[in-house]
């Protein structure tokens, strides 16, 4: 690992993803999108370092992550999600291939709304949002990571679906072939993908199939 570092603040942000303030160390930078490799600097976790993204913007002084939880594997995710303040990480350089290439759609499935988190948020502070919209997919409105941050940049063109809900603002049923053909119109545009590896692959295929440009699509090879 490259640096050092504090954690400064931990708290939730939905019933399973905590936001990990964290000292920024001198000469770090990064591109939003990018993401780094953390690790608990305990005897016991030090060697277990794991892929995170900054959602905070390369000028603030701290750093920032939205990390889910997954408690059922007794992990490093459960243990990040236990830290207090105080506590210290070892983090890499910053590594990947999602980064803002121009305007398209956003399409996330879950946690993987973190890489875009932070390029909406760049786009944001730079007024250049318009052109661009977010397809995002949770299983219930419970787990939507920022929705109203996220709709607040977008509006309309930020389309949110709950796979398992149908009694909430979402909009019920499964992001996959059916819907993307249904819903987008122009699939000569760019499109960047984020989520799990099947769900990012199932995309990935679907949109090829229906038009899309292979050199068009921003993912994490």
């Amino acid at each position: 690992m490259d640096y050092k570092i504090e954690l400064l603040l931990n708290e939730f942000v939905t019933h399973d993803v905590r936001r990990l303030v964290l000292s920024r160390p001198r000469g770090f930078d990064f591109v939003p999108g990018q993401g780094v490799e953390l690790a608990i600097d305990t005897p016991e976790w030090r060697e277990q370092g794991r892929p995170f993204t900054p959602t905070s913007l390369p000028g603030d002084g701290v750093l920032e992550f939205t990390i889910k939880g997954y408690p059922e594997h007794h992990g490093v995710t459960e243990q990040l999600h236990l830290l207090r303040p105080g506590s210290k990480l070892l983090m890499s350089k910053p590594f990947g291939a999602i980064r803002y290439q121009g305007p398209g759609t956003f399409i996330a499935a879950g946690a993987g709304i973190t890489p875009f988190m932070a390029i909406l948020r760049m786009l944001a502070a730079e007024g250049r949002l318009d052109g661009h919209r977010l397809i995002f997919s949770n299983k219930t409105p419970a787990d939507i990571i920022c929705g109203q941050e996220l709709h607040g940049y977008l509006g309309e063109r930020s389309q949110l679906l709950c796979s398992r809900a149908t009694d909430c603002n979402c909009r019920g049923g499964r992001l996959d072939f059916d819907f993307l053909r249904s819903n987008i119109d122009d699939f000569s545009q760019r499109f960047y993908v984020c989520g799990p590896p099947p769900f990012v692959n199932s995309i990935n295929a679907a949109l090829i199939e229906l038009g899309a440009v292979p050199d068009g699509l921003v993912f994490e090879k």
